[in-house]
């Protein structure tokens, strides 16, 4: 064994003997280790029985963002039925209702479809607002209807209820029926008994030989 070796060896003898600072380590820690043990075990005990501060803040409202819809929903539909108990649809690519006060709903891209006694019928447009409660749907732009049998009509201001099938429009108008066209200031539609009555600036124009004359059509 070399002269090297023995010095380490002698140190690492005198290192780990009784009374060295390795020893005095040990025995300090083996007293300080568990007394930190149970005071962190006390501790997790007693702190959830403590009574816990409430934290406040404020917030800015200019610098927070605000919902300002109650309701938002792509792709909407709702469904009902009439006075005769026949089932309508109205779909919506976009339905917006901002109070739970007022039963109205904001529509986007909508169309109505509906059941009367000559067949279905659809009716479209870009806006609308819907009365859930009353089932009226109320169309400031451009409502365009066609049924089944070839009655159609483009009018602007329209209130529709879907309950009834009564339509009134305080704008322009024009339509066809199966024998002829028309065009008003306003009308008054049943579309399911298919009366109809102009006001202001009526136009008919009939085809002969093809002339159906709905039930009721009053210029």
């Amino acid at each position: 064994m070399t002269y090297a070796a023995d010095r380490i060896r002698t140190r690492r003898q005198a290192f780990a003997t009784p009374g060295s600072m390795l020893d005095r380590v040990l025995r300090v820690l083996s007293v300080t280790l568990p007394a930190l043990i149970g005071v962190m075990a006390a501790l997790m005990l007693i702190t959830p029985l403590g009574p816990r501060g409430e934290v406040s803040f404020l917030l800015d409202r200019n610098k927070v963002a605000i919902a300002g819809d109650r309701l938002r929903v792509d792709n909407a539909m709702y469904r009902g039925s009439d006075s005769e108990g026949r089932p309508f649809s109205l779909l919506a690519g976009e339905a917006v209702q901002s109070s739970n006060s007022q039963p109205l709903v904001e529509l986007r891209e909508l169309a109505a479809r509906i059941a009367l006694s000559e067949g279905p019928a659809v009716l479209s447009a870009d806006t609308g607002v819907y009365d859930i409660e009353d089932e009226e749907l109320r169309i400031p732009g451009l409502l365009e209807f066609s049924a089944a049998d070839g009655y159609r009509m483009a009018a602007r201001n329209v209130l529709i209820n879907l309950g009834t099938h009564i339509v009134t429009s305080d704008g322009r108008v024009t339509g066809a029926v199966p024998g002829g066209t028309f065009s008003a200031d306003s009308i008054f539609a049943d579309l399911d008994r298919r009366v109809i009555a102009l006001d202001g600036n009526a136009r008919m124009q009939m085809i002969p030989g093809e002339l159906r004359m709905p039930t009721g059509f009053e210029p």
